[in-house]
């Protein structure tokens, strides 16, 4: 089925009276993409440690306010009506909405919850671990464990850089009948790679319901029943200790914040993995660290992310 998207340049300013303009005609499913939201979130927020340079690129100018069509003959019509509609609104007198031009795209509807898989290939991490989707039959011929995923919506593929950081260090602290924590467990990627490496069990949390559930599917992919726990909540409500290992791939500010219980419930010589962190928070997670008696073994780093091995 082809669509036609429909672009309507405006101004902050005149967002909301653009979109308006699609809801008069019928048109559902309206998005507004302005820089200045980002902004205003970013100031208010510190949820988000990383954000893309290039969402600031239209910061105070073009404001793009979008809706999708089928592409049928009535649609000619339709975008006609768009444009007069548009246009009187550009032209409201004492009110400045921008340019109020439209622009229009074909496209071809995909499945796009099929699609992005042609990109999601097997590969290795360091020397004892491979990854590959559960749609990409693999069989290593150089004595690597396998870890089969399916992410579906759940944050964790083992491709983004924290991750990646986190299986290559659980190589390397992981112990034959180690007790693990994986905060925010997401697929269960973390959990799942240390009892493949020869953890005893591994307890996952996460808030998320979507994470548990991708997770709990993940671990029937690698046979990891009654090893890996997949559980829904928080850390404090399910988290008993002590674990010789502990994976905390969040973000800084709730690295930061969990790192007190992770001291309580850190067995004596365990480790702490700890990842999720910009380059440009690393200084704060160290000195809540150092603060708290915590020692780093080992620091890693990929691209802009970084990933520390604490002990305490």
């Amino acid at each position: 089925m082809q669509w036609i998207e429909i672009t309507i340049h405006t101004n902050t300013n005149g967002a909301d009276a653009m979109a308006d303009v699609f809801f008069s005609l019928g048109i559902a499913g309206v998005s507004i993409e302005d820089a200045a939201d980002i902004a205003l979130y970013q100031r208010e927020s510190n949820d988000w440690d990383y954000i893309d340079e290039s969402i600031f690129a239209n910061r105070g100018g073009d404001v793009r306010v979008k809706a999708y069509i089928q592409d049928e003959p009535h649609a000619p019509a339709i975008l006609e009506a768009v444009r007069q509609k548009a246009a009187a609104v550009a032209s409201t007198p004492g009110f400045d909405a921008g340019p109020g031009t439209v622009e229009t795209q074909s496209l071809q509807e995909e499945d796009w919850s099929e699609n992005w898989k042609q990109y999601y290939k097997p590969f290795t991490v360091g020397e004892k671990l491979a990854v590959t989707p559960d749609w990409e039959p693999y069989t290593a011929d150089d004595g690597r464990c396998v870890l089969t995923l399916e992410p579906g919506a759940a944050f964790g593929t083992g491709q983004h850089e924290t991750t990646y950081l986190c299986l290559d260090l659980c190589q390397r602290y992981v112990r034959p009948g180690a007790r693990v924590l994986d905060v925010g467990c997401g697929t269960g990627i973390l959990g799942i790679a240390a009892v493949l490496l020869g953890a005893k069990d591994c307890l996952a949390v996460d808030r998320d319901e979507v994470a548990v559930s991708a997770c709990r599917h993940n671990v029937a992919l690698n046979h990891c029943e009654g090893r890996v726990a997949p559980v829904h909540g928080n850390l404090a409500d399910q988290a008993e200790g002590p674990y010789d290992l502990i994976f905390a791939n969040i973000v800084a500010d709730a690295v930061i914040a969990l790192l007190p219980d992770a001291k309580r419930l850190l067995a004596p010589g365990g480790t702490l993995i700890a990842s999720g962190i910009i380059l440009g928070r690393e200084n704060d997670v160290l000195q809540a660290a150092k603060a708290l008696g915590l020692s780093v073994k080992q620091r890693q780093s990929k691209g802009e992310w970084v990933a520390l091995a604490l002990e305490g």
